[in-house]
């Protein structure tokens, strides 16, 4: 059974066949993708603008990447994080989410406007799902191997769906003992987190599986090295297999898509939302 509805703050929006579209921010000098393009505020704050303009319908603001880097405090990431949701948060009424592992970071982001604490590493911080019931906000349970920032370079699963099935059903369960509703709760295979591209590949394609396990399914695919492994394409050139993983995934139950390319990916779920409501409508 897919869920039929996701909250985001005071917005409960109907995901039975509408794929939500999570604009990517980082406000990182390291980021995989931009390589700090929007490290300055105020680029950070127009790279926003051009998101919200491209489409979007919520906004995930991250000051520290996932992968292997140099070390940043707690006080650096709060640095980062904090005046750019305040300051995206004042100019435009789109939902924002904050990309932390954090306890400390995800409460303060609350407060300055956040309605969403996304967490690659599966809730590893014991007051993270405490910090997200109290302030009324959304999670997202993701996959992860080690930890992020860890490198795992050959991990091994007797099976990886399985293995990723256990993860995020059980973080999803201590989320609803600290008093999330399951509308609040989003689930995420983590793709790439700890996974050969192989691993990846083969997650993607079971997304019908942990889709339906009865939480919205986030899919974050864009421009990620299985990609470019797979298909053998640099950094710059995965834009068409990330809308095809796009496409792929929401067909089989995604119904949030984290992304770089906005209006690319926007377009294709818009697409397949016409496609899924006609097939609902002709049951």
């Amino acid at each position: 059974m897919h869920a039929a509805t996701l909250t985001l703050g005071h917005q409960k929006i109907d995901i039975n066949t509408r794929a939500l579209v999570m604009g990517i921010l980082n406000r990182t000098p390291d980021s995989f993708f931009d390589k700090g393009a929007t490290f300055a505020l105020d680029d950070l704050v127009r790279r926003a603008a051009a998101l919200v303009e491209d489409g979007a319908d919520l906004l995930d603001i991250g000051g520290v990447k996932a992968g292997p880097g140099p070390e940043v405090a707690e006080a650096e990431e709060l640095d980062r994080v904090i005046p750019a949701i305040e300051a995206i948060h004042s100019r435009f009424d789109i939902p924002l989410s904050v990309d932390t592992w954090r306890a400390s970071v995800a409460k303060e982001a609350y407060a300055a406007g956040a309605v969403v604490g996304n967490d690659i590493s599966g809730f590893a911080d014991p007051e993270y799902l405490t910090a997200a019931a109290a302030a009324g906000a959304t999670v997202v349970a993701t996959h992860i191997r080690l930890a992020p920032r860890v490198p795992d370079p050959e991990p091994v699963y007797d099976d990886v769906v399985d293995a990723v099935r256990t993860f995020v059903l059980e973080r999803a369960d201590r989320a609803i003992e600290c008093g999330l509703t399951p509308d609040r709760i989003v689930l995420d295979a983590g793709l790439d987190l700890g996974k050969t591209a192989q691993q990846s590949l083969t997650l993607l394609r079971a997304s019908d599986r942990l889709a339906s396990l009865g939480y919205p399914l986030l899919l974050s695919a864009s421009n990620k090295t299985f990609l470019g492994v797979t298909l053998g394409l640099e950094i710059g050139d995965r834009r068409q297999a990330t809308i095809a993983a796009t496409a792929l995934g929401v067909t089989l139950g995604c119904r949030i898509v984290r992304v770089h390319d906005v209006a690319g990916n926007r377009r294709a779920c818009d697409a397949l939302e016409a496609i899924l409501r006609i097939g609902r409508e002709d049951r």
